[in-house]
């Protein structure tokens, strides 16, 4: 079977693995964690970086920094994983739900620009809702399976408004955006570090910020907001939010790899845009402009429903794992079904996109076998097996 996404294990893991367990700084404190939060920090050129639990943790302890509170609304793409909304709704939140770009498949700009100036207004330095009355504390962008979003124009536009913008970055370490690493550009950054990602602790994700403050908040807020550990005094309603240090261990080999990581998957994407090339109905989607994208999970997007399915069955029967992508958010009914416009992308998108095999250690001759169960007829007129 050819995986949708496994993790690679190759290099210090054991080594880093076994000096933790030797030191027996397993937990939250020891030499490991503040390794890992400074490795990071250097590679996305983050001036602060605090390590967490999971990537969920880290959105709702970033959007709790970035001033989210009860009855405020928070924008957030329809098109991702129920995390980045759930983090809003854990803070008594509201998620008003964006629809995607075609060519990004991340939050479009244009749309929150359209809403905001339809149905926004400023108020004391903020901005309200002039339906609802609430506060629109912050926005979500994401940057999907490792595509960074249009970075340029949401900062534009949400600095218009005196709307924060938290990044999640959950997908896309690696990635950049001008030049710049996903994840830095908002007042916050979340990352995953998911089993499933481009590097892995197991469980873990981290908060990035240049701001000081918002740091040291995070932080606080991660380890029960605990101001004197002495006399187990806490001052604020914290979580227990931070990363192992035995996660940490594991991260720390990994982020020594994610370089080749990225150069190894960017060249699975060439492969498979190879092996698509001249496939009728089909195409794969590609790095945005002024991007450099990790390609975490290549994604196929097929001209019709019928076709998708068809082609996800087809490589189910034939042992290659695919997926299609997070039915949207505003169809859940878990959430109030709010819209900041129409939502129309990111519903075709869930209906005709899938995500093929997209792991580090895939070979050339895995995806060409991928290709050929995607475009059989044209294959087999040149005598290759469908």
């Amino acid at each position: 079977m050819i995986a949708l996404h496994e993790p690679v294990f190759s290099g210090r893991e054991w080594r880093y693995l076994k000096e933790c367990l030797d030191s027996g700084w397993v937990s939250s404190s020891g030499g490991f964690v503040d390794r890992f939060e400074e490795t990071a920090r250097g590679a996305l050129g983050a001036r602060h970086a605090v390590a967490v639990v999971n990537g969920t943790a880290a959105l709702h302890l970033a959007l709790r920094a970035a001033g989210v509170s009860r009855d405020c609304e928070v924008l957030v793409p329809s098109l991702t994983f129920i995390a980045t909304a759930n983090a809003a709704a854990y803070l008594g939140a509201v998620p008003r739900f964006v629809d995607c770009e075609g060519t990004t498949l991340g939050m479009d700009p244009d749309s929150v620009a359209d809403y905001l100036r339809l149905k926004a207004r400023l108020s004391a330095g903020a901005c309200v809702d002039k339906d609802s009355g609430r506060r629109i504390a912050a926005c979500v962008p994401v940057h999907a399976f490792g595509h960074p979003a249009r970075l340029d124009r949401i900062i534009e536009v949400c600095g218009r408004w005196r709307i924060p913008v938290v990044e999640d970055a959950a997908e896309s370490l690696g990635s950049t955006f001008q030049g710049k690493a996903a994840g830095t550009f908002g007042l916050l950054g979340c990352l995953s570090f998911n089993g499933n990602k481009i590097i892995t602790t197991g469980g873990g994700g981290m908060v990035v910020t240049s701001d000081r403050r918002l740091a040291a908040l995070v932080r606080h807020l991660s380890t029960q907001a605990k101001a004197d550990p002495a006399t187990y005094r806490h001052d604020m309603v914290g979580y227990n939010y931070r990363l192992p240090g035995i996660n940490a261990a594991l991260g720390c080999a990994q982020l020594e790899a994610l370089d080749a990581f990225v150069q190894k998957k960017r060249r699975i994407a060439g492969w498979y845009r190879e092996a698509l090339s001249g496939a009728k109905g089909l195409s794969l989607l590609w790095e945005p402009p002024q991007s450099r994208s990790n390609f975490w999970l290549n994604t196929v997007l097929a001209d019709s429903p019928a076709r998708a399915r068809a082609l996800m069955k087809r490589l189910a029967s034939r042992a290659v794992e695919c997926r299609a992508p997070w039915k949207p958010c505003h169809l859940q009914g878990i959430h109030e079904p709010l819209s900041a416009g129409t939502l129309g992308v990111c519903e075709r998108v869930w209906r005709t996109a899938f995500n093929v095999p997209s792991s580090a250690s895939l070979s050339r001759d895995d995806v060409r076998r991928v290709g050929r169960l995607l475009s059989p007829k044209r294959d087999a007129g040149r005598g290759s097996r469908p």
